[in-house]
């Protein structure tokens, strides 16, 4: 029989076992998520990604979003070089295609100067690119490089939208450790203007293919790298890119989601070598 006192000391331990948990669990990683612009359901995808990313890791995501959908969105990052200061880590996933200022591009970029790290996903390729030639190689290191040295790619367009068959790179990354071929639904594949080798801290982790018909009924193959990871400037910082994330279908993937959160927690230093987060990081 279980009495009163048992079941007093039952609880007090259950208890104090919770609190010691409790003072031991680290903090959760703080990200900031910065959306809006041109061309994207970014109201919905903001959210997409907050929910599906805090579902799985040990995160706290916070939003800098504007519904503004002009290719000039009017984000607090452009004007205001300490805009991360007290994250963890910042999401580029804002459509800004039209500022070529670079001022406004290194206030962007100053947090990760100085060592934070950086999620960039699909239309942040095709952002604040500094010169009017972004359809030509721009070597690293020079001006017009300035955000491709961020991403440690180059990208200039995309095709029409048509499935991608996404194949990963074995034993590229633990991001994409165990990760099988995946087919997307209509999505755009990102041309890369110039050999990623050209980056010295870039790393492929996996290829696109694309099926698309001309006009004509003419059948073209496009192929591209889709996922890749930087190290970017004098500190190393690390960088989780991919092209994928045009439509909400996407987004909303449990894969996509899945690797983007694999990708944040690299970039935030607490992904295993087995793929795994780190222990206190997963849910």
């Amino acid at each position: 029989m279980i009495t009163p006192l048992r079941t007093f000391f039952v609880s007090l331990s259950l208890a104090v076992g919770s609190l010691a948990t409790a003072a031991t669990a680290p903090k959760p990683l703080k990200v900031l998520l910065v959306t809006g612009g041109c061309c994207h359901d970014y109201v919905a995808q903001k959210d997409i990604l907050k929910a599906g990313l805090e579902k799985r890791a040990h995160v706290v995501v916070e939003h800098m979003h504007t519904p503004d959908k002009s290719v000039k969105p009017p984000l607090a990052c452009l004007t205001d070089p300490k805009y991360a200061a007290g994250y963890d880590l910042v999401i580029h996933d804002e459509c800004a295609a039209g500022i070529d200022d670079p001022a406004m591009v290194k206030n962007v970029l100053a947090p990760h100067v100085a060592g934070i790290p950086a999620v960039a996903l699909h239309c942040a390729m095709h952002s604040y690119r500094v010169t009017p030639d972004f359809r030509r190689p721009q070597a690293p290191g020079s001006p017009g490089a300035l955000w491709f040295d961020f991403l440690g790619l180059q990208s200039s367009g995309h095709g029409p939208q048509e499935p991608i068959t996404v194949t990963f790179a074995a034993g590229a990354s633990p991001i994409t450790a165990g990760m099988t071929t995946w087919t997307t639904m209509k999505e755009e594949l990102y041309n890369n203007v110039q050999p990623t080798s050209v980056y010295a801290g870039h790393r492929s982790l996996a290829t696109g293919r694309q099926t698309t018909t001309a006009k004509d009924g003419t059948k073209r193959e496009g192929e591209a790298v889709v996922v890749w990871t930087n190290e970017f400037g004098p500190k190393k910082t690390r960088v989780f890119a991919t092209t994928l994330g045009h439509n909400n279908a996407t987004v909303a993937d449990p894969i996509y989601l899945d690797l983007v959160t694999r990708g944040l927690l690299w970039a935030a230093g607490k992904l295993g070598a087995d793929g795994k987060p780190v222990a206190g990081y997963g849910k």
